[in-house]
């Protein structure tokens, strides 16, 4: 089996053109390398306030599941911003303002070069997260930031990225309609574009991006040694967290590493289509999905080059698994609860659609000994929607990690 509609909840694709014992090659490394990786760990680790994430065992889930154990990287807790995307948005920031001001880093940080700073501006299109981040990173250090946001992204959204200092830009249309709008601002405008979305002529920034998400896996092969998952389950907007997880699990540990699975909503599912037409496609979605910060109809190139050999499996899933994975995190019974949004929870909304279909679980080897990583790449990044699907405030669930 390689491409099958299991049922109306769960659609998978076996990926043919991955080849476990194929090397980690150039194509690959032009996006994440060693070097790379260990230099945004590096410049991440020297920010106020960094703390590398929990990475938390749940043998709860794992027993109801039917797997032997099930560990999540907790990004809820990533700075202030409860989101991986911190990692990435806020580094691609400070490449440009380096790139820019010709200053390291360091210097910029501590306000040497606030002039030249502050005649930069940083902008990009988002469904909430990066955007976020790209205002945090520009506020860190002095900067101007613009963000645009398309008609599906939430008012809680909008308030928290202009509590950063950032100006918004609200537009008609989808995710993928804002990215253009912002490129097209850009340029008439002198402004530099901070996106995780590659495109022919812009790749250096998406690069940067997606190297300052990869100190999440960083550091969970650190906290997990010797005691490597089986399997890994982990979401996909337009890639970009997908292949910095992937991509450094593949160059270290090689056929060694996990089985990695690639999760999306059905209605955003431009990761597999790409899959299953063997090459970059657009998404045949309506992009209307509860997962929002996954709402993406067109994959970044960038992150194709890693996912298209890298990735073992890619499935889309239907909306509903989601909300039934935050409360799952939320009503944690005896793992203790957990909070967690409804994009950050997909890869645990993958793993439960995967584990209630045998054919499913037989086609990927999810079995009474797997062993699986998830990522929960978000918490309550719109304090009333978690409200609205958990049926009460982030802070009266009583989350004690």
């Amino acid at each position: 089996m390689t491409h099958q509609s299991i049922s109306a909840d769960l659609r998978l694709h076996l990926n043919w053109r991955c080849d476990r014992n194929a090397p980690y090659g150039d194509q690959q490394k032009a996006v994440i390398d060693t070097e790379s990786r260990q230099m945004a760990r590096r410049t991440i680790a020297a920010w106020p306030g960094y703390a590398p994430t929990p990475l938390v065992d749940l043998p709860g889930l794992a027993k109801e599941l039917g797997v032997a154990r099930i560990r999540i990287k907790h990004e809820a807790k990533r700075f202030t911003l409860k989101s991986f995307k911190a990692l990435g948005g806020a580094y691609g920031v400070m490449r440009i303002l380096q790139r820019e001001t010709g200053a390291s880093i360091d210097d910029i940080m501590a306000g040497k070069v606030k002039d030249k700073v502050a005649g930069v501006t940083v902008c990009c299109a988002t469904d909430g997260n990066h955007g976020r981040a790209v205002a945090w990173g520009a506020q860190l250090a002095g900067a101007r930031c613009v963000i645009y946001l398309h008609s599906h992204v939430s008012e809680g959204r909008e308030a928290a990225i202009a509590a950063y200092g950032a100006e918004i830009a609200r537009i008609d249309g989808n995710y993928d309609d804002s990215v253009r709008q912002a490129a097209e601002d850009a340029k008439a405008n002198g402004w530099i574009v901070v996106s995780d979305t590659s495109w022919p002529g812009y790749e250096e920034i998406p690069a940067w991006v997606k190297q300052g998400y990869t100190v999440i896996m960083g550091e969970a092969m650190e906290q997990l040694g010797d005691d490597r998952p089986s399997h890994l389950f982990v979401q996909a907007g337009v890639g970009g967290l997908a292949c910095a997880a992937i991509g450094p699990l593949w160059e270290d540990w090689g056929a060694d590493r996990p089985f990695c699975t690639v999760v999306e909503p059905h209605e955003a599912d431009c990761i597999y289509q790409s899959a299953v037409q063997g090459q970059m496609a657009n998404g045949l979605g309506s992009l209307d999905t509860v997962m929002a910060c996954l709402s993406a109809g067109e994959a970044s190139p960038l992150a194709w080059a890693i996912l298209q050999t890298g990735a073992d499996a890619f499935i889309t899933i239907d909306d509903h698994f989601s909300p039934g994975a935050m409360r799952r995190f939320a009503y944690g019974g005896e793992d203790g609860p957990m909070v967690v949004g409804e994009s950050g929870c997909a890869g645990l909304a993958g793993l439960m659609a995967m584990a209630a279909d045998p054919l499913a679980r037989e086609a990927v080897g999810l079995g009474p000994d797997a062993d699986v990583l998830l990522i929960a790449s978000e918490g309550a990044t719109d304090p009333s929607i978690y409200e609205e699907i958990i049926g009460k405030p982030a802070d009266a669930v009583g989350e004690t990690i």
